[in-house]
């Protein structure tokens, strides 16, 4: 899946210690939040909503434990 605003993929980050995590453009976030529940991955989406340097505003989705960052990121890829 291509991210609206930077044009590029979407990506599964697993830096940190917070687990695996995805950075959403907020007018993605129907379309991932789809894309994740269509593939039974638990996840949990931030509610909070961040814009820099007057860029697009972005979400976290965070998934759930036990998630495949590597299957996940396969499921992003795969979509259009």
């Amino acid at each position: 899946m291509i991210d609206v605003s930077t044009s590029k993929s979407l990506e599964v980050s697993t830096d940190g210690d917070a687990g695996p995590y995805i950075m959403v453009p907020v007018k993605q976030i129907d379309d991932v939040r789809s894309l994740l529940d269509d593939n039974n991955i638990p996840y949990w989406v931030d509610e909070d909503a961040i814009s820099l340097d007057g860029k697009p505003e972005v979400t976290v989705v965070n998934l759930g434990r036990g998630s495949d960052p590597a299957s996940v990121q396969k499921i992003l890829d795969s979509a259009s």
